[in-house]
């Protein structure tokens, strides 16, 4: 039996001067990386709650200014576990008070698009933030 696993991957952003800036998070740990935040959707739990619980839980923030389903799903097997992840643009405003970071998190960074790219490890975040960036510039 194959059990089933819901996670969400928000990319929190600000528009400064009409330009997207990216809030990347570091893990703990030595070998930790640059990314999004990330988490489970919990049993029952709708994508917009959860996504609401991770941002809040993991830097403060409350609510979003607009939300953008990046239409992009990513879906694997790991051993007997599926795991099916959900990207997602968060809008945060400009002038957002200092952040409160989770003990998660030993790091945080705005960085727009030029710099956020590369930074990235993971494939899966370099073609999410590049489909929000694409996305935002169309708009």
């Amino acid at each position: 039996m194959i059990d089933l696993s819901h996670r969400i991957r928000i990319f929190v952003y600000r528009l400064q001067a009409g330009q997207p800036d990216y809030l990347l998070l570091r893990g703990q740990g030595l070998e930790s990386f640059w990314g999004p935040i990330q988490g489970p959707i919990g049993f029952g739990e709708k994508l917009e709650s959860a996504i609401r619980r991770e941002v809040m839980d993991d830097v403060g923030i409350f609510k979003p200014m607009d939300l953008i389903d990046l239409r992009m799903p990513a879906r694997w097997l790991v051993g007997d576990e599926e795991v099916i992840e959900w990207n997602f643009g968060f809008r945060t405003p400009l002038d957002h008070p200092d952040l409160r970071l989770a003990s998660r998190w030993s790091a945080f960074r705005w960085a727009d698009f030029s710099e956020a790219y590369p930074r990235l490890e993971l494939d899966a975040d370099r073609a999410a933030i590049m489909r929000l960036h694409t996305l935002l510039n169309a708009a």
